[in-house]
């Protein structure tokens, strides 16, 4: 059995601390898309981490951790956060294990990435510059090389095969900067790699889910950044969606049961690209403050929000969400008035749809007002002491989108969520 646990906005819904939470329940936590531009953020004994590649399961010493086919995985990324997971006594050899199917990031996927942004000016799509877009390029243009390449005698020589091509393309773009500092660290990092436990991923999946083992599936990023139905252009370049998980671990659409969708109380954005609900005021200015909202991998200050119901409804369609787990509501603790859009006003009538190519459209959104609660809500342990005023915001959202909130994070600590 697999259940699915992604993001339902445009990432950085809090889906870390999520994982970590439901992690007891399950033997396995994959992760099946994605690069190290997703952040995902833990409290362990009181301090902060944040895992961009390794499954946010690590810490659960009983729970094996996969990193999937459909990853692009960065070799330095993963050397420095399995170091940062040995200061917490984990060692991830025992309980982390690579499908060889994964693509790897190149130090020139890096530069490609750095140089082709550059190259856009005004029109760049706030890439993360960790070199995603350039190796799922390779990927689906057949030039990749994967985890399973590093066991091959003649990986060097591959290498420099793939090195040359790229730097072709680099003079094209006329990046002239040196990065043989990031090949000595990449070389170093992928002699660590060796050392890991490297599988047949979508075997070694099956056999445990033919045993009765239950997997929890761990999306990066969000739906609205979706390669397929996301804002394009302004996306990421993978399925971020549930159905990811099926080409991203090697597992049959029939074995996946709940989707388990995680959004934020309000909506949040990094980077270029449409953003309908968007606040550019001093209530836009509150909620990045009080919800702290800086990117966990790049520091940028989020774009911030009121809850976009019609995007939401959307991403809960494609997905077969089947419920929410709605996070930073505490957020919302300090505003007396709440909105909520309902729908999309283009060109004078009013849609509860996404239409195609977001960004080339003037979309006026439309709200729904709400009392706030004004109430601290972060050391509430059950539903029935949460104020009225947010049961009635919570019941809006439920009877709009017609899946149910059965969580609630109401602050950033591991406990600190309520069973609704």
């Amino acid at each position: 059995m697999v259940d699915v646990l992604l993001g339902l906005q445009w990432g950085d819904e809090g889906k870390g601390k999520i994982v970590d939470y439901f992690a007891p329940h399950y033997d396995i936590i994959a992760r099946f898309q994605g690069g190290p531009n997703a952040g995902h953020t833990l409290y362990v004994n009181g301090e902060k981490i944040v895992l961009h590649q390794i499954p946010s399961g690590i810490f659960h010493a009983s729970t094996i951790n996969l990193i999937g086919n459909g990853v692009v995985l960065d070799a330095v990324t993963l050397k420095k956060e399995h170091d940062k997971v040995a200061a917490f006594g984990v060692d991830g050899r025992k309980n982390l294990f690579i499908s060889e199917r994964t693509h790897l990031i190149l130090p020139t996927h890096r530069a490609l990435d750095k140089a082709s942004e550059l190259s856009k000016g005004n029109d760049k799509i706030g890439s993360t510059l960790k070199g995603i877009g350039p190796a799922y390029m390779d990927k689906t243009g057949r030039n990749g090389l994967r985890v399973g390449d590093l066991l091959d005698k003649n990986f060097t020589t591959q290498y420099i095969k793939l090195r040359m091509k790229h730097q072709r393309m680099l003079d094209s773009f006329g990046f002239t900067e040196d990065i043989s500092a990031w090949e000595e660290e990449f070389f170093e990092a992928i002699d660590f790699m060796r050392s890991l436990n490297i599988v047949n991923g979508e075997y070694f999946i099956n056999e445990k889910i033919r045993a009765g083992k239950k997997v929890l599936a761990e999306g990066a990023q969000g739906s609205m950044l979706d390669v397929d139905f996301g804002t394009f252009p302004f996306v990421t370049s993978s399925n971020t969606i549930s159905a990811g998980v099926c080409t991203g671990l090697g597992i049959a659409p029939n074995r996946i049961k709940e989707v388990i969708g995680v959004s934020k109380a309000y909506c949040t954005r990094v980077g270029s690209g449409p953003f309908p609900t968007e606040l550019h005021d001093e209530v836009g200015e509150r909620l990045r403050k009080i919800g702290n909202e800086f990117g966990a991998t790049t520091g940028r200050p989020r774009r911030c929000g009121w809850i976009d119901l019609v995007a939401l409804d959307f991403a809960c369609m494609i997905n077969g969400v089947t419920q929410i787990v709605m996070t930073k509501a505490d957020v919302l603790d300090a505003f007396e008035e709440l909105q909520v859009c309902t729908h999309y006003r283009i060109d004078g009538k009013e849609e509860r749809s996404i239409p195609y190519q977001m960004g080339k459209l003037t979309i006026e959104p439309v709200y729904q007002q709400f009392s706030g609660w004004m109430t601290d809500i972060t050391s509430i342990a059950s539903s029935d002491k949460l104020p009225a005023a947010m049961n009635t915001y919570m019941h809006f959202i439920n009877d709009y989108l017609k899946v149910p909130v059965s969580y609630i994070s109401n602050g950033p600590g591991r406990d600190q969520i309520i069973k609704a």
